[in-house]
């Protein structure tokens, strides 16, 4: 017999967010929010400042940090959207 954890249903998000690249001269990012307890979004706002701060999409240190912004977004449970300026589905 073997002890299976039942996986408990995700909690639904408590903020929002989208993170919008702004092109080639810094600041590169702009994070928006629409909704959300303002104390978190903007202590959320300066840690992704901080991944980010000079990382531009194609940079190859952007991958890295982006998956590191979105543990973060999804620990604190806030709802992101990546706005890259271009279509990520290819």
């Amino acid at each position: 017999m073997s002890d299976v954890e039942m996986e408990e249903a995700p909690l639904p998000p408590v903020a929002h967010a989208r993170l919008v690249y702004l092109g080639a001269v810094a600041p590169h990012w702009e994070i928006q929010s629409d909704w959300g307890d303002e104390a978190m979004i903007e202590a959320f706002r300066s840690r992704v400042r901080a991944r980010l701060v000079l990382l531009p999409p194609h940079d190859p240190q952007f991958r890295r940090n982006r998956e590191r912004v979105n543990r973060d977004a999804e620990r604190e449970r806030i709802a992101l959207d990546w706005d890259l300026g271009y279509s990520e589905d290819s």
